[in-house]
């Protein structure tokens, strides 16, 4: 399934579960990719910061992310680093409760649901689990997220998923442009850019 090309930016409004808004920067390099972006949001009375770069081979694998955040309960960072075929090392030490996961999934950003979207390349009717390395907003926590992705048929240039996280109880579909960026994701946030 071909995507069309990545804008060089992309925003969202965060709504329902928190207030808020997200900036992205995507670039497409000799290596991979590359997306860089920030969110701003208060959730449950308390106010978050958090920024984030991600490096993806050219397979959409995530290879490496870096995430740093501020909230009423400190400053955090943390390095999460692939090796590959899904072995995670978080700040240098092995996570081997990650093991399978290809994907990071950030609880801050709408943007990092695009990363499985593009690297399952899913056709109409297909559905695969695509377990991600999760990392929490207010204090960036990780865990691992077992996550579902069915496509279901397309709305004109829309590109739509039935999405799953049990753990969480959510379930709901994804709205997505011809570039595989979430346009909506309900109950979370809506594209604005």
């Amino acid at each position: 399934m071909p995507f069309s090309d990545l804008p060089a930016t992309a925003a969202w409004q965060h709504r329902d579960a928190r207030e808020g808004f997200e900036t992205v920067f995507l670039a497409a390099d000799g290596s991979g990719y590359r997306i860089e972006g920030h969110t701003a949001a208060v959730e449950d009375g308390q106010a978050w910061v958090v920024g984030y770069r991600i490096a993806l081979d050219e397979r959409w694998i995530t290879t490496t992310a870096r995430v740093w955040g501020w909230s009423a309960v400190g400053r955090h960072e943390v390095a999460l680093e692939a090796d590959g075929p899904g072995r995670w090392y978080v700040d240098g030490a092995a996570a081997p409760e990650l093991d399978g996961c290809l994907d990071v999934d950030l609880e801050s950003s709408a943007c990092t649901n695009t990363v499985p979207v593009h690297r399952m390349r899913l056709g109409v009717g297909q559905a695969a689990e695509a377990p991600a390395v999760y990392v929490r907003a207010l204090d960036l926590a990780v865990e691992r997220l077992d996550q579902r992705y069915a496509r279901v048929h397309d709305d004109g240039p829309r590109l739509r998923f039935d999405y799953r996280a049990p753990v969480f109880d959510y379930q709901d579909r994804l709205v997505y442009d011809a570039a595989g960026l979430v346009l909506e994701y309900p109950d979370i946030a809506s594209r604005v850019l």
